[in-house]
């Protein structure tokens, strides 16, 4: 199977999986984050000179364990699940493994060394990406993990400010550094705020 066809079905797997009524999130995170952070991957592979095959395609699979089986270790079902897709699209195994590489280091609260270029990429699009589904992040906070808004506004920010901390490229920075500060200052509940 040709290379870009890989990518188109990898990507249409993704979206089919996400439409499922088992879908753990429902069909959102679909839009409001894989396209979103396939889009950053893209772009900060060209500017970088990655892999483009092995950063689009780490990019599309990267969380479909969190589709399918949910949020907890959903780094190693990710894992698992593109190394299945990817062998039944006959795609080579040396390249697997680079996918997986990329898959398994991007779960940022697991301090995962990131040893390839891809890798760095994949992280740091799936760290930018939260920053613009800020509603998604306050929504899953809100009715997924039962939060009162409170608990929710605090949680995302410091899931936004996790986030920040952990970018491993000084490009992906310098493209989130506005919308860090606006989330930060719209997040803080500093009791400063006057009417």
């Amino acid at each position: 199977m040709e290379n870009k066809n890989i990518v188109e079905e990898v990507r249409r797997f993704v979206e089919e999986e996400c439409r499922k009524p088992t879908s753990h999130y429902g069909f959102e995170p679909y839009r409001g984050h894989f396209v979103i952070m396939h889009r950053c991957a893209v772009d900060l592979a060209k500017k970088l000179g990655a892999n483009l095959e092995v950063v689009e395609l780490a990019a599309w699979i990267h969380d479909i364990g969190s589709i399918i089986q949910g949020r907890e270790n959903h780094h190693q079902a990710s894992v698992e699940i593109a190394e299945k897709k990817l062998r039944e699209l006959d795609y080579p195994e040396k390249k697997i493994e680079e996918v997986k590489h990329c898959i398994f280091a991007h779960r940022s609260s697991e301090d995962i060394p990131k040893e390839t270029i891809e890798a760095k990429i994949i992280s740091d699009a799936d760290a930018i990406s939260n920053f613009g589904n800020i509603v998604g992040i306050l929504k899953a906070a809100l009715v997924y993990e039962n939060q009162n808004q409170f608990e929710a506004r605090k949680s995302t920010l410091e899931k936004l400010q996790r986030k920040w901390k952990k970018l491993e490229l000084e490009e992906s920075r310098r493209l989130i550094k506005p919308k860090y500060e606006a989330a930060v200052l719209l997040l803080s509940d500093d009791g400063q705020t006057e009417l």
